[in-house]
């Protein structure tokens, strides 16, 4: 079971973290700019090293300051209906600076993937059942993206939350995951 796909092409990268989902979110996308200077603001700007290289100051303010930012712009667009509670861990040192170094460094280093490498190999798990469940208004990871793994992977069941966003416990999401476990319990 597959959900929020997100198969770390540059497109998607530039997507959500250079400019795209900011015609979206643009209240929250301001926040999620505010650790940087002017220059990496720059739409042509590459945010995500100018968070690597934030998020791994020596001065410890600095890296605390661009990991809750990173971290409040994940969770503030995850969810269809957001609330300020289901960003509340943003704010949390012992949250906000590991989330936020894990998913940069490996953003930056492109997954460590060639560029549409999972989708060129998806051949490699043809033969597995699987079931990709994703959220018609995923802002974090677009439903292209999905769509475009269950083309490459046809044999996987696709399942198209129309009321949701990202986050697994969206109402839609999690019924969808649920229904899909109880499948293959049955099935086994």
């Amino acid at each position: 079971m597959l959900r929020g796909i997100f198969l770390l092409r540059r497109s998607e990268l530039d997507w959500y973290y250079n400019d795209g989902a900011s015609h979206i979110y643009p209240d929250d996308w301001e926040e999620y700019l505010a650790p940087l200077d002017e220059a990496d603001r720059a739409p042509s700007a590459d945010k995500i090293a100018a968070y690597h290289r934030l998020l791994h100051s020596p001065d410890q303010d600095v890296a605390l300051r661009a990991a809750k930012a990173w971290s409040k712009w994940e969770r503030g667009t995850s969810h269809l209906i957001n609330t300020p509670e289901k960003a509340a861990d943003a704010d949390d040192p012992r949250f906000a600076i590991p989330f936020a170094q894990i998913e940069n460094h490996y953003f930056v280093n492109g997954g460590f993937l060639g560029e549409g490498q999972l989708l060129r190999d998806i051949g490699r798990i043809a033969g597995i059942p699987g079931v990709i469940v994703q959220g018609r208004y995923d802002v974090v990871c677009p439903a292209r993206s999905a769509w475009d793994l269950h083309r490459a992977w046809p044999s996987a069941e696709f399942v198209m939350v129309p009321d949701a966003g990202h986050s697994a416990f969206e109402p839609g999401i999690r019924s969808a995951l649920i229904d899909a476990t109880d499948r293959y319990a049955r099935d086994r």
